[in-house]
């Protein structure tokens, strides 16, 4: 008789193998790390702006929760929270600094690397999963955004991650309406991040499930409802508790005039950024044409967004035409089909809606782009690279190469003087590409020359397509960016008739003046540099070219505020709930971080929120809650764009006594 130990079955350990594929997909995680992280601590705090937040979060859970400005809780971002959750808990656990809240979006990155090339691999092959995860790692503004504070970093992996679910879905009939909840539940989240825009993706990824699905068409639906209800849950759990928690009990939403999150999220971070109605904003009006250039589908191609994103931007709509014809009278659930739905149908409204919205627009947004343009390139040359043997598809991919190889060259060309040399590699490298792939077939090799031949044309291929987004993105990690529109690449990088300089901030026409932004008001702000800002503050000096608008939006400030400003706030905030007020975010957050005090930012992000109002501003004086005052630096005085900031301004220059700390001006509230 067998004892009890012995009937037991006999558990077979599997050993673990380490293929090619997982080699190779390990390796482009590991350097997509590397790329990541290095050098990162060289942006600083980035954009002040959200450091600032991050502090606050990681020293109150209030200020974190709702996204405070502060950890006094005056006045929150003009986001929803979603990204600032993420530093700040990290900016708990390992100390608020550089290091602590930049890593995490570096991370981020790599996970949408990861991301990519599962979804991928899983209906091509792991060739196609490098390649377009290697598109997405080396695109320029994600390796900008990847190493940067603004919440873009954590909208792209929860969108990534939700197309990865949606591929689930689709392959599957028992789990199906599973993953399509965690695609709802994962682009909801990305709501919290940023919110509309996130909104994007859904027609690609209801409509690529809704066809090509393997349930019938009943239970598609059924699914596909169950998706939104859990998108609509993961968005709206955190907006229904702003809204009903009493505004007494909660900070003012930034961004908002009625200090509504609804109002926000459907205004100022909405249906405003499509129209152009952003009265309050930093652009104000309707269809301001200094934020990211006139409408129309050439914008995404030249001005401050060709470096930034347009490389692989024709080739990825050619590649979206050749897997649509490649899918041509399959079944309802044939794969390529639903992938260009998925993938191209992202790449196809996004890329639209930004093109046609007539409300700010940054360069930087553009990284919403890059997961889809790797996707489909990376599908597209697969299905061209096995048929090419074939002189139609032959011909597709060498056309491709050529139009790749010669946008590049326009493209390095707007930057003449930066390695001039490598504009003619790209093109004497696609030409030779083209060339391998229309004659190798034709030449009659045998298979083992024949593959050689082909690992040389492949080698070709990625040199053609990466050289030139590489070397921005080298260039891009060798180089410190901070403030609140950066943008990657080298100085003078435009694209196609580009805007020069590299900062990042293009004038709206008309401004003239170093300097000069939207609102045209005067005065001073921390910094000491000259220029006019929106809060009537002049503008501080960035640390580098790669600053963009920093000194007005919040950026390298922090470089202005002198070891006595800061023991002045330090000491001051004893007692008090504010150490300061200044007016903008510009004012407040580099001595905020500085200090590491909570500073009241009166008006929000650029000093047009009516929050506080003179009234309740003279309240909180009385009361003993703020204690000083802060101005310009070298005796001017931040003045903000008009309303409340301005009667503030004009209220506390009147009645208080003014000195001069560092380079601020500054007024001591409790001296009457």
């Amino acid at each position: 008789m067998a004892t009890l130990t012995e009937s037991r079955p006999r558990v077979v350990a599997r050993p673990l193998t380490l293929s090619r594929d997982k080699v190779l997909y390990g390796g482009l995680l590991a350097l997509t790390a590397i790329a990541y992280l290095w050098g990162l601590s060289k942006n600083g705090y980035a954009n002040e702006y959200y450091a600032a937040a991050v502090q606050a979060g990681s020293t109150s859970w209030k200020a974190w929760f709702f996204g405070a400005f502060d950890s006094s809780s005056f006045i929150t971002v003009d986001k929803t929270p979603g990204a600032l959750w993420v530093m700040g808990l990290s900016g708990r656990i390992f100390g608020f600094n550089s290091w602590s809240m930049l890593v995490p979006e570096a991370l981020m990155g790599v996970a949408s690397v990861a991301f990519v090339y599962a979804s991928v691999r899983r209906w091509f092959s792991a060739n196609a999963g490098l390649l377009a995860g290697g598109i997405l790692a080396l695109t320029p503004v994600a390796v900008l955004m990847f190493r940067f504070n603004n919440p873009d970093a954590l909208l792209i992996m929860l969108l990534c991650a939700g197309a990865w679910a949606v591929t689930r879905a689709i392959d599957s009939e028992k789990h199906a309406a599973r993953w399509m909840m965690l695609a709802g539940a994962l682009v909801g989240f990305g709501f919290l991040a940023k919110m509309l825009q996130a909104f994007l993706v859904l027609p690609a990824f209801g409509l690529a499930y809704l066809v090509a699905g393997k349930p019938a068409l009943g239970k598609r639906v059924v699914h596909s409802v169950l998706a939104l209800v859990a998108m609509i849950v993961s968005a709206g759990w955190w907006i229904a508790i702003v809204e009903l928690v009493p505004a007494s009990a909660r900070p003012w939403v930034g961004g908002s005039s009625t200090n509504s999150i609804l109002e926000l999220t459907l205004g100022y971070n909405g249906l405003g950024r499509l129209s152009g109605n952003e009265s309050g904003s930093v652009g104000g009006g309707v269809g301001n044409p200094g934020w990211g250039g006139a409408t129309g589908l050439q914008r995404l191609f030249g001005g401050e967004f060709g470096s930034q994103i347009a490389w692989l931007l024709p080739a990825a709509l050619l590649a979206t035409v050749v897997l649509v014809v490649a899918a041509g009278k399959a079944p309802r659930t044939d794969r390529t089909r639903a992938f260009t739905i998925l993938w191209g149908g992202w790449l196809v409204v996004t890329g639209l809606v930004f093109s046609f919205m007539q409300g700010i627009i940054h360069s930087y947004y553009m990284v919403a782009l890059a997961p889809a343009i790797g996707a489909v390139i990376g599908a597209a040359m697969m299905v061209l690279w096995r048929r090419r043997t074939e002189w139609l598809p032959r011909a597709t991919l060498a056309g491709g190469i050529l139009l790749t190889a010669g946008w590049s060259f326009a493209l390095l060309n707007a930057t003449p003087t930066w390695n001039p040399w490598l504009r003619w590699v790209v093109l004497v490298t696609g030409a030779l590409a083209a060339g391998a792939v229309l004659m190798v077939p034709e030449l009659g090799f045998n298979r083992k020359v024949a593959r050689r031949a082909g690992l040389a044309t492949g080698a070709l291929l990625v040199v053609t397509a990466l050289a030139g987004p590489t070397a921005y993105s080298v260039s891009t990690i060798a180089t410190a960016h901070a403030g609140a529109i950066p943008t990657a690449g080298p100085a003078g990088a435009g694209g196609m008739g580009g805007r020069g300089g590299g900062g990042g901030f293009q004038r709206p026409p008309g401004q003239t003046g170093t300097g000069t932004a939207p609102g045209g008001a005067t005065g001073t702000a921390p910094g000491g540099a000259t220029g006019t800002a929106p809060g009537g503050a002049t503008t501080g000096t960035a640390p580098t070219r790669g600053g963009g608008a920093g000194g007005f939006l919040g950026g390298g400030g922090i470089s202005s505020v002198s070891a006595e400003m800061v023991t002045l706030l330090q000491q001051g905030a004893t007692g008090y709930q504010w150490a300061a007020a200044a007016v903008t975010a510009n004012g407040a957050a580099p001595l905020q971080i500085a200090a590491e005090v909570p500073i009241m930012s009166i008006g929000g992000f650029n000093g047009t929120d009516p929050a506080p109002s003179l009234a309740q501003f003279k309240e909180l004086v009385a009361q003993g809650k703020v204690h000083y005052f802060v101005g310009g630096s070298s005796g001017g005085f931040g003045g903000g764009r008009g309303g409340t900031s301005s009667e503030i301004s004009t209220w506390v220059s009147q009645n208080f006594q003014a000195q001069t700390v560092g380079t601020y001006t500054v007024y001591d509230l409790t001296s009457n």
